[in-house]
């Protein structure tokens, strides 16, 4: 066969269409010889390779934000505790050095224990003022219990007595005095009461 012969076999090969299957138009084929609507079916079928793939993929990001997520938490959690406990010292510390001018006073009076006794009482007198502005300041000041009724949240019986003119119930003589707020107190104060005849 000559050259011509050939190239016009050729030509007549490209010109014709191509053989297509008797149901319907599946499309072009691809480079593996398939049609685009295999390749189309492939891809929706359910549990693909490319779904299974993007699930992978968004279940590795959601674990990795549940771990930042969670340490962060642990990070607050740390740091809470520790400006808690700061907080707790530095609290502690600021009471401690209001007491400090009350020691003072105290040293300075024992080392005046050999002067007259009557200037040591009076030193005595204003330490022990002192003292009681400091618990004021803190916000538990000295209660004054006498002739007020008894109340069982504020006051602490230790004794009932015969009070001359006095409504039963009523606190005659207070023996350790109690100190803060009806909001806050401090100490309970231990009180003689009057009894009914």
């Amino acid at each position: 066969m000559s050259e011509q012969e050939q190239s016009r076999t050729a030509v007549d090969d490209t010109s014709r269409p191509a053989a297509r299957p008797p149901s319907g138009d599946p499309g072009p084929l691809d480079a593996t010889g398939q049609t685009d609507a295999a390749a189309t079916d492939n891809d929706v079928t359910p549990g693909g390779a490319d779904e299974t793939e993007e699930l992978r993929a968004e279940l590795a990001q959601m674990e990795d934000r549940w771990r930042r997520a969670l340490a962060d938490f642990d990070n607050l959690r740390k740091r809470v505790a520790r400006e808690s406990a700061q907080q707790r010292d530095d609290e502690r510390a600021a009471v401690a050095a209001r007491w400090l001018p009350v020691l003072d006073n105290l040293e300075l009076a024992l080392q005046h224990a050999a002067a007259d006794p009557a200037s040591i009482v009076s030193g005595v007198q204003a330490v022990h003022e002192q003292a009681l502005n400091v618990l004021a300041d803190l916000g538990f000041p000295r209660r004054s219990d006498v002739n007020e009724p008894f109340d069982p949240s504020r006051h602490e019986a230790v004794a009932t007595a015969p009070g001359a003119g006095a409504e039963p119930g009523t606190v005659l003589h207070v023996v350790r005095p109690g100190y803060g707020s009806d909001e806050r107190p401090l100490r309970p104060a231990a009180v003689i009461v009057a009894k009914g005849t």
